[in-house]
C-alpha cells in the first residue's frame, strides 16, 4: 500500500485505480454482508472466481464481495454489471451456468431471476425490482460499490476527497455552519440537529477534545449501523475526520457492539489501512492537523447506546448513565468536550460536505432533512434494508417497499423506534418518516426499526415483550426506570392472564407518564412508549381482556382455548401427531377433538393443521 503525502498524491492514485478498472470487461458484485454469509454466500464467491479462472476470465471480470445490499432474504444475491442483471437464491453449483451463459454467451439465467411476489412476474434488473425501485437509496447505494476490506476501493468513487476539501479549503467553523444548513439531525434515536452539537463542542473551552461513533446498535430487529459499518467503514471514517477538523479533535473512538464481529473486523481493518496510506497521522496530508481513531468494543448491554453510559464505558466503568446538566460537547469522554454522533449520521456528513447544504436539505420535510435507512421486519413481504428520503409515507414503506402482508391477513399496525418507539395503527399509516409528525403520534423514528404487524398480533402483548426487554436491559440507576418499569410490567401481566381491572388502565397510563417524564436517561424517558402508544390507539384490546377475559387476537394463552371445527376437519390426524402433550384425541378416519384438561395451549396444533380446523376462541 504506496504512502500518499499530498492531496496530489491522493488524487494521482485515484486517476490510477479508475485506470485500471476501465480494463474490467464486467464486474460481478456479490452481497458480502451478514445475512448473506448466513445463505453460504462465501462458498457461492468461492465457485464463481474458480469457475472465472477457468474459463481464462480472471483478470477481465471482476468478483467485488461488498457488504449489504438490503434485500438479505433473498441472499446470497448478485449484481452483474454492465446491464444491472440481480440474481438470487444463488448456490454455489450455479456459478459455471452464470459465468458461462451470462458473462460470455450474454444469456440471463431465468431461475435465478426474482418473482415479484404480487405480480409473479420474473423481473431481470435490480433497478425494475419494487422493492429497490421505490427507495431512494444514497448510502445504501455505497456499499455495491466497494469492497469493505479495500480502501482503494473507496478512493477510486472519490473517497476521501470530502475530507480533503475541508481540511485545505473550508475552515472549521464554516464546515460547521455547512452541517447545520443541511439540516442533518442525528439518526441514532433523539434526533437531536447535528449542527447545533458540533457548534456547542467547537467554541467549548479546552484544546483536548474527543470525537466518537456510536456502534452500540441493540435495538431488536435494527441492523442499520451494522450494515453501514460492515459495508463500507472508510465512509464512516471520513465522517469522524471531518468532525474532527471542524471542532479541534486529536483522537476518535468508534464503540461498536461485540456481537457483531463483521464490523469489528471491518472498522479494524479500515482504520489500519487509513493509517498505513497516511490519512490517519501527525499533520495528515502535509497540514497542521493530526489525528487518529481506535475501536473499542462494547460489552453487550443495551444501555450503553446512551451517551454518558458509553463514554463510561470508554472509560473502562460500569456503563451507567450520568445527569447531563452539564451536555456531553463540554463535559463528555474523560471530562473533555465529547462529540459523539451514531454509524448513520457520521456516514451522512461526507456527501454534505462534497454536494453541499442545499444539496442534502432539498430532500425531506421542513424539520426532517436527507434519507433514513429503516429496518423492516415482521408481517411482511420483502424484507431488510430500506432507505428512504425523510417526509416518506409509512403506507410506501409497508406497500410500496414491503408489498404488504406476508399470509394474507390485513396488517393492524406498525411499531417505529425500536423497543422505546410507539405502535401505529393502519389508520395512521398516511404520517410521514418524520422526527417531529411521529413523536406528536406518540412514536418516534428512533434508530430506524420498523416492525409490521397484522391481524394476529395482540397489542397488549407487544406492550408485554418491549417492557419485558426494556426490563431486562435497565441499569436500575435511577428508581423511575428501575421501578416504574417493573410495576408496568406487572399490570400488563396481569391483564394478559386474565387478572386486570378497569383502574389499572389508568394507573399505567399515570405510571407511564411519570417515567417519561423523570427518568435519568432516554431508555427510562422512551420506556413507556409502547405501552402508552397502545392505550392511545388499541384501548378496545386492553378493555377485551379485563372485561371479557378474551384476547382478540387469540396470543395470550391464559385467555384463549383451542377448538377442532368439525366441519373443516379432514381426520388426518396430523395435529395428533404433531401435539407433544397427547391432547388431541380421535381414532383415524374420525373427527378429532381436544382434550382441554391436557392441552397446553402451545398452538402446535394449529400452526400443523392445513385446514385451519384448529379454532381459537
Amino acid at each position: 500500500m504506496t504512502k500518499i503525502n499530498t492531496v496530489k498524491d491522493l488524487k494521482a492514485l485515484r486517476k490510477r485505480l479508475l485506470k485500471e478498472r476501465k480494463k474490467i470487461r464486467a464486474t460481478l458484485v456479490l452481497c458480502g454482508g451478514t445475512g448473506c454469509q448466513a445463505s453460504r454466500c462465501q462458498d457461492v464467491t468461492d465457485a464463481v472466481k474458480n469457475e472465472l479462472a477457468k474459463q481464462g476470465l480472471k483478470r477481465s471480470v471482476c468478483v467485488r464481495t461488498t457488504g449489504c445490499h438490503g434485500f438479505c432474504e433473498q441472499g446470497p444475491l448478485m449484481v452483474i454489471e454492465p446491464g444491472n442483471i440481480f440474481y438470487c437464491h444463488i448456490l454455489p453449483d450455479d456459478a459455471h451456468e452464470i459465468v458461462t451463459k451470462t458473462i460470455l454467451d450474454g444469456e440471463v439465467v431465468e431461475r435465478l431471476l426474482y418473482t415479484d411476489p404480487v405480480s409473479g412476474k420474473l423481473i431481470q434488473t435490480e433497478s425494475e425490482i419494487p422493492f429497490y425501485r421505490a427507495q431512494d437509496r444514497y448510502l445504501l447505494a455505497q456499499n455495491r460499490q466497494v469492497d469493505p476490506c479495500s480502501i482503494e476501493d473507496y478512493i477510486a468513487i472519490g473517497g476521501y476527497s470530502a475530507f480533503t476539501k475541508a481540511l485545505f479549503e473550508i475552515p472549521p467553523e464554516s464546515v460547521v455552519r455547512e452541517i447545520k444548513d443541511s439540516g442533518l439531525r442525528g439518526r441514532g434515536g433523539g434526533g437531536f440537529p447535528t449542527g447545533r452539537k458540533w457548534a456547542e463542542c467547537q467554541k467549548a473551552p479546552g484544546d483536548e477534545k474527543y470525537v466518537i461513533c456510536n456502534a452500540d446498535e441493540g435495538d431488536p430487529g435494527a441492523y442499520m449501523d451494522r450494515c453501514l459499518l460492515e459495508g463500507n467503514p472508510h465512509l464512516v471514517l471520513e465522517g469522524m475526520m471531518i468532525g474532527a477538523w471542524a471542532i479541534g479533535a486529536q483522537q476518535g473512538y468508534v464503540y461498536v457492539r461485540n456481537e457483531y464481529p463483521l464490523a469489528v473486523k471491518h472498522a479494524r481493518m479500515a482504520v489500519d489501512q487509513a493509517r498505513k496510506i497516511g490519512l490517519l497521522s501527525d499533520k495528515i496530508l502535509g497540514s497542521s492537523f493530526s489525528f487518529d481513531i481506535d475501536i473499542a468494543r462494547g460489552g453487550g448491554s443495551f444501555v450503553c447506546g446512551e451517551s454518558t453510559a458509553l463514554m463510561a464505558s470508554l472509560e473502562g466503568k460500569v456503563g451507567e448513565p450520568r445527569p447531563k446538566d452539564v451536555h456531553t460537547v463540554v463535559d463528555g469522554l474523560w471530562h473533555k468536550p465529547t462529540t459523539l454522533n451514531n454509524v448513520e449520521t457520521w456516514a451522512n456528513v461526507p456527501s454534505i460536505i462534497l454536494n453541499g447544504s442545499s444539496w442534502f436539505a432539498s430532500k425531506g420535510s421542513k424539520g426532517s432533512k436527507g434519507t433514513k435507512i429503516l429496518a423492516l421486519t415482521g408481517h411482511i413481504k420483502n424484507t431488510g434494508l430500506v432507505e428512504v428520503a425523510m417526509d416518506t409515507t409509512i403506507n410506501t414503506v409497508v406497500f410500496d417497499i414491503g408489498g404488504g402482508g406476508s399470509n394474507g391477513n390485513s396488517i393492524k399496525a406498525v411499531q417505529t423506534g425500536g423497543p422505546s418507539g410507539g405502535c401505529l395503527p393502519a389508520d395512521k399509516f398516511d404520517l410521514p418518516v418524520d422526527f417531529d409528525v411521529l413523536a406528536k403520534a406518540g412514536s418516534m423514528v428512533g434508530s430506524g426499526g420498523m416492525v409490521v404487524m397484522d391481524q394476529e398480533t395482540c397489542m397488549v402483548d407487544v406492550a408485554k415483550y418491549f417492557l419485558t426487554f426494556l426490563q431486562d436491559e435497565s441499569c436500575g440507576k435511577c428508581v423511575p426506570c428501575r421501578m416504574g418499569i417493573d410495576r408496568m410490567l406487572e399490570i400488563i401481566t396481569d391483564i394478559t392472564e386474565g387478572n386486570g381491572t378497569s383502574w389499572q388502565i389508568g394507573l399505567l397510563e399515570e405510571l407511564g407518564s411519570t417515567v417519561s417524564q423523570t427518568a435519568l436517561c432516554g431508555l427510562g424517558k422512551t420506556a413507556a412508549n409502547p405501552v402508552l402508544s397502545t392505550l392511545r390507539y388499541f384501548r378496545d384490546e386492553y378493555e377485551a381482556h379485563i372485561h371479557a377475559k378474551k384476547c382478540p387476537a387469540g396470543v395470550c394463552q391464559a385467555l384463549v382455548t383451542y377448538k377442532v371445527d368439525a366441519e373443516k376437519c379432514t381426520c388426518c390426524g396430523i395435529c395428533k401427531r404433531g401435539c407433544p402433550h397427547g391432547a388431541i384425541v380421535g381414532k383415524k378416519k374420525q373427527v378429532h377433538a381436544i382434550n382441554l384438561d391436557l392441552c397446553q395451549k402451545c398452538g402446535i396444533c394449529k400452526s400443523e393443521c392445513d385446514f385451519e380446523a384448529i379454532q381459537v376462541k
